[in-house]
Order: C-alpha cells, then sequence, then structure tokens
C-alpha cells in the first residue's frame, strides 16, 4: 500500500519539506529531488543493524559522546536539488547537535554513517553501484567515517575521506576516527555463528 502511495504521488515529492510533510511513505530516500523508494530490510540485516546500534549507543552514552540514530532517521545532505538520506546506524557529536528538540530532518551529515549491505546489493552490479555512490555521498556531504557491513563475509569497510578505505575481517578490530576512543571489535557486531 504504501509504495503505490508513493509512486502516486512522487511527483509532488521533490524537496525536504515535501518529503517530510508526506508522512510514512515506508523506506525511502530523496535523491537530488527524486524519491528513491528502498525494499524492508531482511532478519539477518536487522538483527545486524541493532547489535551496532546498541554497541555503538552503549559506549556514547555512557562517555555522553552525542546521540546514536537508528534507521529510517532523515539527514538533509543537500538543497536545491535536495537529498535527504538514511543510514542503518548513525552517530552525531555532542558538539554538532541543535540545541532543543529537532523534529525535522537533521541539517548535514551524521559524524558516523552505518550500512549493513544487503544481499542484492552484493550480487547486483547496479544495486553495488548506488551503494558505492551512497558511501561517496556521506562523504561528501561531510561525514567523518562510513561503515560499509557484509554480512555473509563478516566484513567491515571503513571509509574515510582522508584514508581512503580499509576491510577489517571478523578477527580484526580498529579505531574510530568518528567516535573519540572507541575500539571497535568486529567480533561483537555480528551474531555468533552456530
Amino acid at each position: 500500500m504504501a509504495s503505490g502511495f508513493a509512486a502516486a504521488h512522487a511527483v509532488d515529492i521533490a524537496t525536504a519539506d515535501d518529503l517530510l510533510a508526506a508522512g510514512d511513505l515506508g523506506p525511502c530516500e530523496l535523491v537530488g529531488g527524486m524519491l528513491v523508494m528502498m525494499s524492508p530490510a531482511g532478519f539477518e540485516h536487522g538483527v545486524i543493524t541493532q547489535r551496532i546500534a546498541a554497541f555503538l549507543h552503549a559506549y556514547v552514552a555512557a562517555k555522553r559522546l552525542g546521540v546514536v540514530t537508528a534507521a529510517e532517521t532523515g539527514f538533509l545532505l543537500a538543497r536545491s536539488p535536495d537529498t535527504v538520506r538514511a543510514a542503518d546506524v548513525a552517530f552525531v557529536a555532542q558538539q554538532r547537535l541543535p540545541r532543543g528538540r529537532t523534529v525535522g530532518f537533521f541539517e548535514g551529515a551524521p559524524d558516523l554513517a552505518v550500512e549493513v549491505l544487503s544481499p542484492s546489493e552484493l550480487r547486483d552490479n547496479a544495486s553495488r553501484a548506488r551503494a558505492t555512490d551512497k558511501v561517496a555521498g556521506w562523504l561528501a556531504a561531510g561525514c567523518i567515517e562510513v561503515w560499509s557491513v557484509d554480512p555473509g563475509s563478516r566484513t567491515v569497510t571503513v571509509h574515510t575521506a582522508s584514508r581512503g578505505s580499509a576491510v577489517f575481517g571478523e578477527a580484526d578490530s580498529f579505531v574510530s576516527t568518528a567516535v573519540t576512543g572507541l575500539a571497535v571489535t568486529l567480533a561483537e557486531l555480528f551474531p555468533p555463528t552456530s
């Protein structure tokens, strides 16, 4: 039902304000003024996303470093044409948080964006290209660090504008450049195998 509604009203949604006013269209983003619908995430994707969000939230809350947002949270990355993106998990540093309530989209990129890759993004060239473009878009908009999480290979590719990309396997660990002092052991991010 939501996708039919979105398709019928896509011409009416060209700006971040239009998107916010439209209400619940289902999973979507606004990219260069064009509405892009997305399929709901699979179960494994949801489990890994929740593990990462819980891991980040526990650390960030204990250190009072900022906030961690869940999937579907919109970040307004550009105007004219408007781009509103949503990461699976994101972190915004305390000093960048607006005062008071933020009812609409956060203006700007998060400090950290986490993208858990879907099976189609791993096997389909067009979907893989869109995922690569999204990472580049996060970094171009000012994101310090982007994690591309591959559930199949149980790896995380850490992208930064300053240092390029590095791939870490399940037995590896790394220190985040976006979240002060955060040491990540990849085994903590993935559910145990049977």
